[in-house]
């Protein structure tokens, strides 16, 4: 298996996911789901009651929290204290959940430790906001997805539509404009691209044409390194 790292970031639906997922498949490499965990402690603070703006009664919280990344046949799923989270985790309140907490430092200090092992060890895939820049700066091929709102406002409306939830496109595109805003202005890891991110615009493009120009862009960048 090869020891690269691919970082891709992003804002929130872009489909970083599927795309990591399936550059992972393709490389045979690990998919590391870094987003899932910041959803995960966000559900756990709704589900609990707890303002996910209050960053001191997040924290107090924290303690109670044990995660675990499992793998069965290249699918991630994350264990909320040894339950399985499945897609309660991709609800909107959940996504605006996620936001707030992944901008509390005693948060990210909570997860940083496991995403950099991970790092460490290499042959993995990792998708989320601060991959290229603060979890894994040394990648080997560092993607930037980005998409416009109504692009992937419009994915996700029909995606949550696919599963049965209820929602409305308008609602759904309000969300994805503050929680762009959001993650753009936080002083703690903002979503950013790192100065040497290889962009991809997939606003017109289906999933297909995404990991071929993804693909294309790691094997320029990764030729030398074929270990």
């Amino acid at each position: 298996m090869r020891n690269w790292k691919i970082a891709v970031d992003g804002p929130s639906g872009a489909g970083k996911s599927s795309l990591a997922r399936a550059l992972a498949k393709e490389l045979g490499l690990i998919y590391v789901d870094t987003g899932a965990l910041y959803r995960t402690i966000g559900l756990f603070m709704v589900e609990h009651d707890i303002d996910t703006h209050d960053s001191e009664a997040v924290a107090a919280r924290l303690g109670d929290i044990q995660l675990e990344l499992t793998y069965k046949n290249g699918t991630q799923s994350v264990l909320l204290n040894g339950v399985d989270v499945g897609e309660k985790i991709r609800t909107p309140q959940i996504s605006m959940a996620a936001s707030a907490v992944s901008a509390i430092p005693a948060v990210r200090e909570f997860l940083l430790g496991i995403q950099k092992d991970m790092a460490r060890r290499g042959g993995v895939v990792m998708d989320g906001r601060d991959i290229g820049t603060v979890i894994m700066p040394d990648a080997d091929a560092k993607l930037f997805l980005v998409a416009s709102p109504a692009a992937r406002a419009k994915r996700r409306y029909l995606e949550l539509c696919a599963k049965g939830i209820e929602c409305s496109f308008e609602q759904i595109l309000e969300e994805t404009n503050r929680r762009d805003e959001a993650d753009r202005e936080r002083n703690i890891a903002p979503a950013v691209p790192a100065e040497d991110a290889l962009f991809i615009d997939n606003s017109d493009y289906g999933p297909a044409e995404t990991v071929a120009e993804a693909m294309n862009l790691i094997a320029q960048k990764c030729a030398p390194k074929r270990s």
